[in-house]
């Protein structure tokens, strides 16, 4: 004898028929019935663990799992263990915040960073050391955060430990933006400004980043916060010039859901990366020289603004980087 699984609308014994007749209904308005799993459970595609209930599917990759197990752990040791302890917590801590994130949106939409394609997510962390390390260099001149603790590494030392803390940084900003993405609430909104990337309007943008960037160079104290918006006002003319992905694509349309994407999940990852630093030893500290009230952990609030404008520079820097190694349409980043 074998046996024939029968249809979500079909009654079993004590199940309310109202619940089939609406299973029916929605059968014939076209929707897609769920992935079949084994049983009440299993490891499907990706390895990925199935939970199987009555109404939904929950599922959640091992990895997840892992990188909560690594924030938990990382998490708890930084802020009570004594002495000079962050500067090798903080690549686990921070792996484990990617990890984390990066499953909830696999949960959410099916695929995610490290599901697309696990080399280039590896080369998201590469990436990043030496694209901070570019804001680390322009710090020398403007000198708006230092390290408390420093002093006790080498010169060599440092640069390691600091390097290796570097990689997560675009890794957990594209992977919080692309959490941001999966909510529905982007979805819904409207139409905005419409910002063409024709040669006007690409031209006053290159001129605009230049200026900026001389601007803040030359009278530091007056002009620091356009480290935060002069890169991306350059690397996006470029982007458009050569034909790399860019937001203008979408703004051209009056489509802002990935910048407002991008936006909320540097946000949110600033959040993190301010409250985890408030309690570690070595930490950073903010010096600027105005606007540096109403501190948030250790950072000002008005230096949360920072942050939005950041998490475009990393996407339009990403793009060119990849863009040079010939992937002009890349569609890695999904927002």
């Amino acid at each position: 004898m074998s046996y024939k699984p029968s249809p979500p609308w079909a009654a079993h014994p004590g199940q309310d028929r109202h619940a089939c007749a609406l299973h029916r209904r929605r059968a014939g308005q076209g929707r897609p019935s769920p992935p079949p799993t084994s049983g009440e459970g299993g490891i499907g595609e990706f390895g990925i663990v199935r939970v199987r209930s009555f109404r939904t599917t929950l599922s959640f990759a091992p990895h997840g799992w892992i990188g909560l197990g690594l924030v938990a752990i990382f998490w708890a040791l930084n802020w009570r263990v004594d002495g000079p302890r962050t500067h090798w917590m903080f690549f686990p801590l921070w792996l484990g915040y990617c990890l984390t994130v990066d499953a909830l949106v696999l949960l959410r939409k099916g695929t995610s960073l490290l599901q697309r394609d696990w080399r280039k997510y590896i080369g998201l962390f590469l990436l990043s050391a030496p694209v901070w390390w570019f804001f680390e260099v322009v710090n020398w001149r403007l000198q708006n955060w230092h390290y408390l603790g420093g002093e006790l590494f080498s010169r060599f030392e440092f640069w390691a430990w600091a390097t290796l803390s570097f990689t997560t940084v675009i890794p957990a900003v594209f992977g919080s933006a692309e959490l941001v993405a999966s909510f529905g609430f982007l979805e819904r909104l409207g139409r905005g400004p419409v910002i063409r990337p024709d040669r006007r309007t690409t031209g006053l943008f290159l001129a605009a980043g230049v200026l900026m960037f001389a601007m803040m160079w030359t009278w530091p104290r007056l002009f620091f916060p356009f480290v935060w918006i002069s890169v991306y006002c350059v690397m996006e003319p470029l982007n458009v010039w050569l034909g790399n992905r860019h937001l203008a694509r979408w703004t051209q349309k009056g489509d802002w859901r990935p910048v407002l994407a991008l936006w909320l999940g540097a946000l949110l990852t600033g959040l993190f990366w301010e409250m985890w630093n408030y309690f570690s030893y070595p930490k950073w500290i903010y010096t600027v020289p105005w606007g540096g009230c109403c501190k948030v952990f250790e950072m000002p609030l008005l230096g949360y603004g920072g942050y939005l404008p950041f998490a475009l520079e990393l996407f339009a820097l990403y793009h060119f980087v990849v863009g040079l190694r010939g992937e002009k349409e890349s569609q890695y980043i999904q927002l």
